[in-house]
């Protein structure tokens, strides 16, 4: 790869990370239009990388094309988000028995559990550590069932809800409920009980998808107010007179 080709990639890269992030944020809303020109002059970035940058987005399903009128972020499909969370479940409880099942303890539970339920509270993560570790367990806990295609789906529909997901602990009470029902999932595992443990598993989930949801319907309800004001604002300015 040229040195000028290294640059490309690298500024892509940035404008990629950027862009993510102001959605992440709620920078850019839901349903909110642009233009590749808006997003080059914003971040000093020159066509190609910006397009690169918006084609990945659009892979990942962030954002989408418009014909003739720019790039769109694509509006949260909240019917589409519960599908994925089924789905995830199933695959999730199917792990488990799988590894309730196996002649040995997979190594991965004995980490996990070494994470999940540490000596002190003090050595908890917080923060994006946590959100990390949270869908590291989840990844690894179906890893350990052994079966690489279940695996692959599992991480696929985990990049899907990565951005509702991360909301998740926004909030201590969270934080500590995800601890103690990390803690007792694998507590359950480790006696084999099967049906506890997934039973467990799917409470787990279903409560914090219904977190996620409120917390982003309050994330992007705060974050159009805050649009709303400082369009207003501007036009209120003396410049616009």
């Amino acid at each position: 790869m040229t040195t000028a080709s290294k640059r490309k990639t690298s500024m892509a890269d940035r404008v990629y990370e950027a862009l993510k992030d102001d959605i992440f944020e709620f920078r850019l809303l839901p349903g909110d239009k642009f233009s590749e020109g808006d997003v080059g002059t914003r971040l000093d970035a020159s066509r190609t990388p910006v397009r690169e940058a918006l084609y990945r987005l659009q892979r990942e399903g962030y954002v989408e094309v418009l014909f003739r009128s720019g790039w769109r972020v694509k509006p949260l499909d909240f019917e589409q988000i519960e599908d994925l969370y089924d789905l995830r479940i199933t695959l999730e409880k199917a792990a488990i028995h799988k590894i309730c099942e196996l002649p040995e303890e997979p190594s991965a539970i004995r980490t996990l559990v070494a994470i999940w339920n540490p000596d002190h509270p003090s050595e908890r993560a917080v923060g994006s550590t946590v959100r990390a570790l949270d869908e590291s367990f989840h990844c690894d806990l179906v890893a350990a069932a052994g079966n690489r295609e279940m695996a692959r789906i599992h991480r696929e529909i985990s990049d899907r809800l990565r951005i509702i997901r991360r909301l998740d602990f926004t909030r201590n009470d969270r934080v500590d409920a995800t601890y103690k029902e990390h803690a007792q999932i694998l507590d359950a595992i480790r006696r084999g009980d099967a049906q506890t443990a997934a039973d467990d598993l799917a409470r787990h989930i279903r409560i914090s998808q219904k977190a996620v949801k409120e917390i982003t319907m309050e994330r992007i309800r705060e974050a159009a107010q805050r649009h709303r004001q400082a369009e207003n604002a501007t036009e209120g300015s003396p410049d616009q007179a």
